[in-house]
């Protein structure tokens, strides 16, 4: 069945899967794989049903988008977890003080997981952290989103046909759910938002003490450099930029570009997008926005930096109008030399709209992007290894691609989280496993000596000599 809070108090859902824990304990490594594989097969058989509920939610949705993003990246995550969970379970040991003392590390479940998912790739981002909760052995209580009530009802739906409420189980609801369910005294909690609510979340956990893992986007920057070829900037930068129509915690929020490429770049920004699209209004590639509400939100992002004097570029290839449309469909549009007073350049976009600045240095650059808030992703453009290696080194951000946008993020190998107001913590592999694990140390003395003689009174000069002898520079 599915779970609401009408049908069963929250605390009771909790405390059902706590008493799990304890009765049962650790899962085996065999129920781990079993609870995995059931995880894919929902994946592979919903393929259609999952298509159908984003493209309601969202009014149009490439079938193919969701598929690649919501489907198949899932699968290959779960598998990936399949395959490596018997070795990241393995004890990692360690040297002992003394020569025939044991010491290891061994990862328990920490038990039940929380996790408020989100609205912009609503199985994405629940199946794919799931891929790492459960490979550490643990149970999950999941928030999806208000906003794509269509997709969250199919995941209520989906988990409540393979798990048991005391195994996984979705709550559904409004706001003012997500608000208790983050206050619940989870062993973790998983939050993937905006930046707003994350803090929110994070106070609310704070009171139980809660462990969090929060993603949070931001505003990730497009360093190109001056030894880069400005149309294979262009063509991967608007690839990412139109996918899901921007509406991605990962999408280039702004790019900064040597003084003067600013005609040859919006030339190959038009060029890329045409490619793409020749027509977006009844495209069925093009995805709508989710709802009136950010629809409006991103009109008020070009009103507000119109009238401060930037230059709106609309990548309309085939000059159609958008003013009658039965779905929130916006073109493409590039936001030339906004100010940093602006609401497009101060607040996370989240939709087809693109700031272009420029530097007249690489120094210039990179102090911009560290006199704002520490980003997701950073990706970089360019041939130069010597200036590559100083962008890496003087920024600080979650992520980084180098001549490509978001691919970072894809790899399974590579730990996926933000730093400082882009999030904490991080999942994908071998990383989620961990961070949804406790390492617990594990130590045992040895047997053939006294270990802590030095550690009882009296003392004397046995510890005197060892002391004098150990402390040196």
């Amino acid at each position: 069945m599915t779970v609401s809070p009408r049908d069963q108090d929250l605390a009771a859902i909790l405390q059902t899967q706590k008493a799990a824990c304890l009765r049962e304990g650790p899962l085996s490594i065999a129920t781990r794989i079993e609870w995995l594989d059931r995880l894919i097969a929902m994946m592979v058989d919903n393929k259609d049903a999952i298509t159908a509920a984003v493209t309601s939610d969202f009014g149009n949705r490439s079938r193919e988008a969701t598929l690649l993003a919501d489907v198949f990246s899932v699968v290959a995550g779960l598998k990936y977890a399949k395959e490596n969970l018997a070795q990241w379970t393995e004890p990692v040991r360690h040297n002992g003080i003394f020569p025939d003392a044991e010491a290891w590390v061994e990862y328990q479940p920490l038990g039940v997981v929380g996790m408020i998912s989100p609205w912009n790739f609503p199985f994405n981002l629940t199946f794919a952290p799931l891929a790492g909760i459960v490979a550490a052995g643990n149970r999950c209580m999941i928030k999806p989103s208000e906003f794509t009530p269509a997709s969250s009802a199919l995941i209520a739906k989906m988990i409540a046909s393979a798990f048991d409420p005391s195994e996984i189980t979705v709550i559904l609801g409004e706001s003012a759910v997500a608000s208790a369910f983050s206050a619940l005294p989870f062993d973790h909690l998983l939050f993937t938002g905006s930046t707003a609510v994350g803090k929110h979340v994070m106070r609310a956990a704070a009171e139980n003490l809660v462990p969090v893992t929060l993603e949070l986007g931001g505003k990730s920057p497009v360093v190109v450099s001056t030894s880069a070829s400005l149309g294979d900037v262009a063509a991967r930068v608007m690839t990412i930029k139109t996918l899901n129509a921007g509406q991605i915690c990962l999408a280039p929020d702004y790019v900064l570009l040597p003084a003067g490429s600013e005609t040859e770049f919006v030339a190959a920004a038009s060029s890329a997008v045409a490619t793409m699209f020749p027509s977006l209004k009844d495209n069925p590639d093009y995805t709508s926005i989710l709802n009136q509400r950010h629809y409006d939100r991103l009109q008020g992002y070009l009103d507000d930096a119109r009238a401060k004097g930037a230059e709106i570029i609309v990548l309309n290839p085939a000059n159609e109008d958008f003013s009658q449309q039965s779905a929130f469909r916006m073109p493409p549009t590039l936001v030339l030399n906004p100010g940093d007073d602006t609401k497009i350049m101060q607040e996370e976009i989240f939709g087809p709209l693109l700031p272009v600045r420029t530097y007249r240095g690489i120094d210039e650059a990179i102090a911009y992007v560290n006199d704002h808030p520490r980003p997701l992703a950073l990706y970089y453009f360019g041939e130069d290894r010597a200036e590559e290696r100083q962008v890496i080194e003087r920024t600080s951000s979650g992520g980084v691609t180098l001549n490509d946008v978001m691919t970072h993020a894809f790899s399974e190998e590579l730990p996926f989280g933000g730093v400082g107001p882009s999030g904490t913590g991080a999942y994908h592999g071998k990383a989620g496993f961990q961070t949804f694990s406790h390492a617990r140390s594990i130590y045992r003395q040895s047997k053939t000596i006294e270990a802590e003689y030095m550690l009882r009174p009296p003392y004397g000069e046995p510890m005197r000599q060892f002391l004098d002898a150990a402390i040196t520079k």
